[in-house]
């Protein structure tokens, strides 16, 4: 019997904030698994930042998609047909089959999930990538030591919620930073000492009251006016894991202005600053075991809590990337297949 996956591919690249243009919905057979491959179906997909990225065909840290491919993510199935030692029909994986409803995987790259141990959806958030990201950027550039002042921006989000949560048991003090009152109520929620609406005026006012004794590690997802309130708060030795810089992802263009960089280099040296970009897969070889054991014993002791922002349907997931490119989303993002 023939399957066909509904699928949604890259139809062209965008300017500026990805729109339904760029994207073609399409039905297409799905291959049958060879040896060592399983035919998945899909029912979680994650929408994540880093997909803007690999929309453009800037030079980055992975190679671009390619117009006509299909959009890429990583996804929660359910092994339907099996050629692969190991696996069964029924089993539920965590794969990378991208924006469609079923896919052919091979299973070297599969990791089975136990439903009873925990909801399959953290797979994709606190269990899985975003949560990964901010432990291994966290402890091994952040270097947190208890007593130290943090800060991060996009706070409620699944990385930026994962790395305050994380501080908090590290016994540093925590300052996050979110857009909008709604946003900002979760983050008392999550348990950060002060919450910092960056939508109201005069940020590095408020920002210079809540860290009167500067700031140790900033944790970047977003750049832009967020890191010019959090630069001049930054203690001699502060440490700054660079993880995205959301504020930049659909410009068009250089901002406006003069070149910063001299200012920004002269304050590195004289502050002695550790900037640090880091994709987290180069910390899985050394982490990743850790990593699972420490945040799954945390999320069932309920000592970090998480937010998911699920939407059904696989048509809506442009629409709903568009939105939390712009940050409509509360939570990490996912789509129900």
């Amino acid at each position: 019997m023939t399957i066909t996956s509904h699928q949604i591919r890259m139809a062209s690249r965008p300017v500026g904030l990805p729109t339904a243009e760029n994207f073609s919905i399409e039905d297409h057979p799905v291959r049958q698994p060879a040896n060592g491959e399983v035919l998945l179906k899909t029912l979680y997909l994650s929408l994540d930042p880093y997909m803007r990225g690999r929309m453009s065909a800037a030079k980055s840290y992975a190679a671009p998609m390619e117009v006509g491919d299909i959009m890429i993510g990583a996804t929660v199935s359910e092994v339907v047909e099996s050629r692969a030692e190991g696996f069964e029909p029924g089993d539920v994986v965590l794969g990378y089959g991208g924006w469609q409803t079923y896919s052919t995987e091979s299973t070297g790259h599969l990791r089975k999930l136990d439903p009873e141990q925990a909801p399959v959806t953290t797979s994709l958030g606190v269990l899985g990538m975003p949560g990964f990201t901010a432990y291994s950027g966290l402890l091994s550039i952040g270097k947190p030591q208890e007593g130290e002042t943090l800060a991060v921006a996009a706070a409620t989000g699944p990385v930026g919620s994962a790395v305050g949560q994380i501080a908090k048991l590290k016994g540093l003090r925590t300052i996050g930073i979110a857009g909008g009152p709604e946003k900002v109520e979760q983050l008392k929620e999550f348990g950060f000492d002060v919450a910092l609406d960056h939508r109201e005026d005069d940020l590095a006012g408020r920002l210079e009251e809540a860290a009167p004794e500067g700031i140790d590690v900033y944790f970047e997802n977003v750049g832009g006016p967020v890191w010019d309130a959090v630069l001049p708060r930054l203690n001699t030795f502060a440490r700054v894991p660079v993880c995205g810089l959301a504020a930049n992802y659909n410009l068009t263009e250089a901002p406006a202005g003069p070149d910063r960089s001299p200012a920004l280099m002269g304050a590195i040296l004289a502050g002695s600053l550790t900037l640090r970009g880091f994709i987290q897969a180069e910390f899985v070889p050394t982490m990743f075991e850790d990593f699972i054991r420490d945040m799954g014993q945390w999320v069932r002791e309920g000592k970090i809590a998480y937010r998911e922002d699920i939407t059904e349907g696989l048509d809506n997931a442009p629409e709903v990337f568009a939105g939390m490119l712009q940050g409509h989303n509360f939570g990490k993002t996912i789509i129900k297949i």
